[in-house]
């Protein structure tokens, strides 16, 4: 048997026993597209399996933590695959942080090791003294000429050369950990803790992506062997859950995941990706790179797109404007919108067409292990109209790292049950559909009536002048808030504020209306494309005077 694979007497719910079981059933396949760098699952392993073994002489051990301070690339991949074989914690780190907001994160996180970009060494060695467990640091090279001396990081290229690729790990545990720090839309990032078999089945499809579930790990090889291998693109940054699972996603299916590697979204290269690599499945996060990418797709006439058959978006809706260019490029192109969050995984799907338009809260489709409670922690009837929390039971994360009382007032038990209740706020129709209307902690009140800013956003994004747009609420002396909008405009243009306050008229009630409408350059996002609540208020507060 080739040197970098040995059977295992027994498969858990493990993501990298899980991993290791598809390496054994389709060693040769393609796995990864990273830029010029191809890996088959045979060679994927062997380089995790190098990397597994240097952290582990560097001291990484089981239930340590491992930063991984990187832009999308196949060593983030290859990173999370090696600490997750020793039995190790992958941490995502938000390449974008300043230094406060990393030494938030890194005194939070009780990091023993570290993986980063050779760019980044400059904020991470200003802020070194916030890591003081670290045993290992390990230095992604690139071409941005800084140094990385000073940190005492070993080169990664020459740590994997140096050590074996053996697969002789001990066993492992569907009970590991798995930390996806959120920073949600308000507040500092919190670490939420997966147990890996929960995640299986809540964020990673179960391995049966449009299918049931498997029930019995060893199953995996049989669906790897049988299934369809799809080519799947995540845009979003791996430091955004999502992008993550969906990477996991494709590799469970035996499939090739697609990379756009770098630090920031290039919809051109996108594009050409989607084309060269007869990519089959897009994920991503929102219009923010949705509209780009479309509007590259559109300027390269004569592209052959036609192996697209899936545009999938979490995190955030697409808008009706973004979802009607796709069907006009793509007639049979199939558009699903996903709502779940770190700390519920996939919750549900819509797809286009189905009951959300401009200033139209959004309608999905959920299974019964969502709830929505009242006030009263009671289930709400089906078409009742009241609003309550969104809630779900079954496969959920233990908790937040480091911080019981967050976890005690978002993991609750109702009736005997735990439920996970993030704090998105919606209704169940009657037909037992659930319509989300956000998240209530950047809900408006203004006067007493409940505003949600993702619906005022869709009606403004739903103008064809208007290219992105964030609402938020500022204080307002007579009725406690008032909504401000801040838009940015296709280039070339310039749209009227009464304009788009008349646009807006026609999609959404008169109180939601934007009273304070300001021009931006760039609507400033989270790098996981979702919107930067407290930059934007910031901005509206001070551009209206507010106090």
């Amino acid at each position: 048997m080739d040197p970098g694979v040995r059977e295992r007497k027994k498969v858990e719910f493990n993501i990298a026993d899980l991993f290791e079981s598809v390496v054994d059933t389709v060693p040769e396949r393609e796995a990864l597209v990273s830029g010029s760098v191809r890996r088959t699952y045979q060679e994927l392993e062997r380089r995790a399996n190098r990397l597994a073994h240097y952290m582990a002489t560097q001291g990484v051990k089981a239930g340590d933590h491992v930063g991984m301070y990187l832009y999308n690339g196949h060593e983030f991949i290859e990173g999370v695959l090696a600490a997750f074989k020793i039995r190790a914690v992958p941490v995502n780190i938000n390449y974008r942080y300043v230094a406060d907001e990393l030494r938030y994160l890194f005194n939070d996180s009780d990091l023993v090791g570290i993986i980063h970009q050779k760019e980044l060494s400059p904020k991470l060695a200003e802020v070194r003294d916030a890591l003081p467990v670290l045993r290992c640091s390990i230095c992604v090279d690139d071409a941005s000429g800084e140094g990385c001396a000073e940190l005492g990081s070993a080169d990664y290229e020459s740590a994997l050369a140096a050590h074996s690729e053996q697969r002789d790990f001990a066993p492992r545990s569907g009970d590991d950990i798995y930390i996806i720090y959120t920073g949600g839309t308000t507040g500092m990032p919190k670490g939420v803790m997966w147990p890996h078999k929960a995640v299986f089945f809540a964020g990673l499809q179960g391995g049966n992506p449009g299918g049931e579930p498997i029930e019995r790990p060893e199953q995996l090889r049989e669906v790897v062997a049988n299934g369809m291998a799809l080519t799947i693109m995540p845009l979003a940054p791996f430091i955004h859950g999502a992008a993550q699972w969906a990477a996991l996603i494709g590799m469970f299916g035996g499939g090739k995941v697609v990379l756009c590697p770098g630090r920031s979204f290039d919809p051109l290269r996108a594009a050409a990706l989607i084309e060269q690599e007869k990519v089959q499945t897009v994920s991503m996060v929102g219009d923010a790179m949705a509209r780009p990418l479309i509007e590259a797709m559109n300027a390269a006439p004569g592209a052959d797109y036609s192996s697209l058959f899936v545009i999938g978006s979490a995190g955030a809706v697409l808008s009706e404007a973004v979802k009607e260019q796709f069907r006009s490029l793509l007639p049979s192109l199939m558009i699903i919108d996903s709502f779940g969050a770190s700390e519920t995984g996939h919750q549900g799907s819509m797809m286009a067409g189905s009951g959300h338009g401009a200033g139209q809260a959004p309608l999905f489709m959920m299974n019964d292990s969502n709830q929505v409670f009242d006030d009263d922690m009671r289930p709400v009837e089906p078409g009742s109209g009241v609003i309550g929390k969104l809630a779900r039971r079954g496969n959920i994360p233990i908790g937040y790292y480091n911080d019981p009382e967050k976890t005690a007032a978002t993991f609750v038990e109702i009736d005997g049950e735990r439920w996970a209740m993030p704090g998105d706020l919606a209704t169940v129709e009657a037909d037992g559909s659930i319509r989300v209307f956000g998240r209530g902690s950047v809900c408006i009140n203004s006067g007493g009536e409940k505003i949600f800013p993702e619906e005022v956003e869709a009606a403004l994004k739903a103008h064809p002048e208007v290219l992105d747009a964030v609402v938020v609420g500022i204080p307002d002396p007579r009725w406690g808030q008032r909504v401000a909008a801040l838009v940015q405009a296709r280039p070339g243009v310039k749209p009227r504020a009464e304009a788009l306050v008349e646009h807006c008229r026609k999609a959404v009630a008169g109180y939601k209306v934007p009273r304070d409408l300001h021009l931006v350059e760039q609507v400033e996002r989270q790098p996981s494309g979702k919107p930067d609540y407290r930059w934007a208020k910031d901005y509206a507060a001070k551009a209206s005077g507010a106090k």
